[in-house]
């Protein structure tokens, strides 16, 4: 997808090969505030090999900016996650976790200019899905004003066993 920050293009994650590099980012400590996976690398191999060795319900993906992994987001049925026992969900709802990496390329608007490119092709490619929803930290705020800046709403805030997050849907245009 052509952006006005570049070429951006998703890569499912491949491990051992991505590991040192989604590890860096968990443990830059903006990251780890909200992530909570600081720590050895073996923490942040269980969480994305839960993904990889799951069902296929979640998609744990490299984004890449003009060929430079730049991004961590994770493509999700948010319809089938335990988040659904928290929200009004619908059949097919799709949900996205995002990270972006180094520090260079956050406070820039890269981040909304991703969401937003992103969204459009999720919503091009899963005819089903009638929204795509997010749940930020609430305290994460450039997270939750790059996910308004892309265009979705904030509908609620969750209490959430992990966090108190702010529940963000984006519906597809009728």
């Amino acid at each position: 997808m052509h952006t006005r920050h570049g070429d951006f293009r998703l890569q499912p994650v491949r491990l051992p090969r991505d590991l040192p590099l989604l590890v860096d980012w968990m443990n830059d400590p903006v990251v780890s505030a909200f992530w909570e996976l600081c720590g050895p690398p073996e923490l942040t191999e269980h969480h994305v090999r839960a993904q990889l060795d799951g069902d296929g319900r979640s998609l744990p993906c490299l984004g890449l900016l003009d060929e430079t992994p730049m991004s961590y987001w994770e493509i999700y049925r948010a319809d089938l996650d335990p988040l659904a026992r928290h929200y009004a969900a619908r059949p097919h709802d799709t949900g996205l976790h995002l990270l972006v990496g180094p520090a260079a390329q956050r406070g820039r608007g890269v981040g909304s200019t991703l969401l937003a490119a992103l969204t459009r092709r999720i919503l091009r490619e899963r005819q089903a899905a009638r929204r795509i929803v997010a749940e930020p930290d609430v305290r994460n705020l450039p997270s939750v004003r790059a996910f308004l800046r892309a265009g979705f709403r904030f509908e609620s805030e969750l209490l959430l066993p992990e966090k108190h997050a702010a529940l963000m849907v984006f519906d597809r245009p009728s």
